[in-house]
């Protein structure tokens, strides 16, 4: 049987034990080379742990400020498998200056695990990963009450817990919600399911990350086609002597001309009809190269290149898309930002909006509101500081295809970047 690819996230406040949690998953699914295993358990001695004992923390924290501050500050990516899916984990920060790390991981998630230390019930960073997860409508959301031996395996303190993350999640209108008690350092509910807690009867973390339906191929592949051009490709240099000497071939190559890209959704077979955006221009897909070899149809996340029955004028920032299905152009958009640099978002500032493969001018016209993470609410803002959440309208100075982001998290997402520097101030989702 083929193995699923599963994408997930963690975030939690600080000193949950959320990467004691990765690190424990890892460890205990054979995850981990024995040459890394044998780095961990000697830095672990050098900290005062006793002989056989490490630190888990330390099989995800890569970085020396990291290890030396005993935090998580960048997203580290970890891959790993089962024998029944391949997964791909992303960990997140817990400070709150790091919160636009934790957007960049749970961004394409299927599942995001909060790590909630069972002392201390849902703090406002819980309340803000909890709003981050639910704005980005990730499918999935895994509340892991940590630390449950802290308080002596009791039903009453989980209990306790479960009931404030319900409440908060239902307050955001996150609909599936699982929560479960468990204890990264001494690895109960994590991998196996716990004796000591005869009260919990759901599955263990792994388990549960192992059965949740994900976003496969299979998913994306029933959503209509959207390839955003990359490149356009021709022919370049001198023929092989092989392909000169056969002038059919030097003929197919004078008129060569294709498309290349990443398959954001959808499937795409010779012979398919599709529009391209902005032109509108309808046309026949002659042929599909992926990896250099010619196949007779593509599927999402695959790249590929496309070669057309009519000489199409198309350039990268373009979108190829199933015909009948050409997204509404947009020269204004009403989306959530989450503010990501130092500097602050203001009315009237000039930026550029990155959406797919195209870049446009554009002008910040207004800020609406600002989140309240206490109350859950959007109150009047005129200005978005570092990781704010609020809601802006853009005005562009060119047409984008950007759709609504329930509809499509790929066609719905895009970055707000500052035009003279370059940096990312802010990742948005549409609301149109």
């Amino acid at each position: 049987m083929e193995q699923t690819l599963f994408r997930f996230a963690t975030a939690g406040s600080v000193d949950d034990g959320k990467s004691t949690l990765v690190g424990r998953l890892l460890h205990d699914s054979k995850a981990i080379l024995a040459d890394q295993l044998e780095q961990v358990q000697r830095t672990s001695a050098e900290r005062g742990f006793a002989h056989g004992e490490f630190d888990f923390a330390l099989l995800t924290d890569g970085l020396r400020a990291e290890r030396e501050q005993g935090i998580t500050i960048d997203v580290a990516y970890r891959y790993f498998a089962t024998g029944s899916r391949s997964f791909v984990l992303a960990d997140c920060p817990g400070h709150v200056q790091y919160t636009r790390n934790m957007v960049t991981g749970a961004t394409t998630a299927d599942a995001v695990v909060v790590l909630v230390d069972g002392r201390k019930g849902v703090l406002e960073q819980t309340r803000r990963h909890l709003a981050v997860v639910a704005l980005l409508r990730v499918p999935h959301v895994i509340v892991a009450v940590n630390k449950i031996d802290l308080v002596g395996f009791s039903a009453e303190a989980f209990t306790a817990v479960a009931d404030q993350a319900a409440a908060v999640a239902a307050e955001l209108g996150i609909r599936d919600l699982h929560v479960i008690p468990v204890s990264a350092l001494e690895g109960d509910n994590v991998v196996e399911l716990s004796e000591r807690t005869p009260w919990y009867d759901g599955p263990p973390l792994l388990e549960l990350l192992e059965t949740l339906p994900g976003a496969d191929a299979l998913d994306a592949a029933a959503e209509p086609l959207r390839l955003p051009v990359q490149l356009v490709l021709r022919p370049q240099g001198g023929l092989s002597p092989e392909l000169a000497a056969d002038p059919d071939e030097v003929e197919r190559l004078r008129d060569y001309r294709a498309v290349a890209g990443r398959i954001s959704s959808g499937t795409v077979r010779v012979g398919d009809r599709v529009e391209i955006f902005p032109s509108g221009i309808a046309t026949t897909v002659r042929g599909i190269h992926s990896a250099g070899t010619p196949v007779d149809e593509a599927v999402a996340p695959q790249s590929v290149s496309l070669e057309f029955a009519d000489d199409v004028d198309t350039a990268r920032g373009a979108l190829v898309v199933s015909a009948g299905s050409l997204p509404a152009p947009r020269r204004e958009i009403e989306a959530e930002l989450f503010h990501l640099d130092t500097r602050p978002l203001t009315p009237g500032g000039r930026v550029l909006v990155k959406h797919g493969t195209a870049t446009v001018q554009a002008i910040v016209a207004q800020v609406e509101s600002r989140y309240d993470l206490d109350t859950l609410t959007h109150g009047p803002a005129q200005t978005l500081e570092t990781n704010d959440i609020g809601r802006v309208r853009l005005r562009l100075a060119s047409d984008l295809p950007i759709e609504p982001y329930d509809q499509s998290r790929e066609g719905g997402s895009f970055l707000v970047i500052h035009p003279q520097g370059g940096a990312t101030l802010a990742a948005g989702i549409a609301r149109v």
